[in-house]
């Protein structure tokens, strides 16, 4: 057996291969005592390890309790035939990747079919030659060694890329909560608003039963939200009094910002379309870009929704907080209008019934 160009580099210095130390066990199935003793010298005298069953259930029964490498298997056996037998195998997780040829008499063509469909890789008709026969023992030996090999491949590099994978989510995490800090840094009234948000946001994802990598994007959009009030001065940010109209169009910029800052990092999830759009509304009356309906992603009108509450719960420079009713009532009265009425209805639910608390 040689194998392909591509894959040499499957073998190790070992040779695993062909390690004349263990060259395989195999169970040979033969209801006729001669033809199983025959079979089994030959493959005895090539150095493999060699069980042997004169009937479907003792083999059956050898195989569970120790799987073999490669199964010999008779097909006309009484009481329990090979093709029966066969299919036990590969019912059974504990044999069903053990492969099985057939070893029999009959050149029937649609038993040799039956054969294949119950999950043979070979047929090897009686009379043999020992050649032919050591050699497709030989070949089915080395493909199911590659197979194994190539899965445990497979199993360690997914690993890794899991690790990978994992290690660069903490990074992107480690990312966004910097960014999160600098801009409370730069906006004391406001501490703590982003994560708030982000709570609430979290809540209302489940509430309405996002997917779990849904839920974590808009988990994470809203710790971010606000990050492109960086560019806004922070004397606006801070003012006491009510904003003038130049100073309220330099504060609508912030959601413009916030994109052009994220968009050129590739996150899992669409944060920086989020948080474009978190100031956008149904009825095409929100900012930046005027977006309605179906135009706006599902994660921006979770947010915008969490933003309007906790926004009005809270203390503003400008004014005290207005309270949870306030805030229940202004989303309410938008309902269908300017926010979308399921996520209303969460957000309203999570506080009249489900007695959700915003963290502090």
């Amino acid at each position: 057996f040689q194998l392909p160009r591509h894959l040499e580099c499957l073998r190790e210095p070992c040779d695993w291969l062909v390690d004349m130390h263990d060259k395989g066990n195999i169970l040979a199935v033969d209801d006729t005592p001669a033809s199983l003793k025959l079979l089994t010298d030959i493959l005895k005298a090539e150095g493999y390890e060699v069980r042997s069953a004169i009937t479907g259930e003792l083999a059956l029964h050898a195989a569970a309790v120790n799987p073999p490498d490669l199964i010999l298997l008779d097909i006309r056996m009484p009481i329990m035939n090979g093709i029966e037998v066969c299919r036990c195998l590969k019912a059974d997780s504990r044999t069903r990747d053990v492969p099985v040829i057939f070893v029999s008499a009959s050149s029937d063509l649609s038993e040799i079919l039956l054969g294949f469909e119950a999950g043979a890789v070979d047929y090897v008709t009686k009379p043999y030659q020992r050649d032919e026969l050591l050699a497709r023992v030989r070949t089915h030996l080395e493909l199911n060694r590659l197979r194994n090999r190539l899965e445990a491949l497979v199993e360690a590099r997914t690993a890794e890329l899991r690790a990978s994978e994992r290690k660069l989510r903490d990074s992107l995490l480690a990312t966004i909560t910097g960014f999160a800090v600098f801009v409370e840094l730069r906006d004391p009234y406001t501490a703590g608003h982003q994560r708030r948000v982000a709570h609430l946001a979290n809540a209302i994802a489940k509430e309405i039963r996002l997917t779990d990598h849904q839920i974590e994007g808009v988990n994470l959009a809203g710790k971010i939200h606000d990050i492109g009030k960086i560019q806004i001065p922070s004397e606006i940010l801070s003012k006491p009094g009510r904003l003038s109209r130049v100073e309220f169009e330099l504060i609508k910029q912030h959601p413009e910002c916030g994109y052009d800052i994220l968009k050129a990092v590739s996150f899992p999830w669409p944060l920086a379309e989020i948080v474009l759009q978190h100031h956008e509304r149904l009825d095409g009356s929100g900012y930046p870009r005027g977006l309605s309906s179906d135009q706006i992603l599902v994660e921006a009108k979770i947010l915008a929704v969490a933003d309007v509450v906790e926004s009005m719960i809270s203390h503003r420079p400008y004014r005290p907080g207005l309270g949870l009713e306030a805030a229940l009532d202004e989303i309410t009265g938008k309902r269908g209008k300017e926010f979308e009425p399921a996520i209303v209805d969460a957000c309203i639910r999570l506080f009249r019934e489900l007695d959700y608390i915003i963290p502090g």
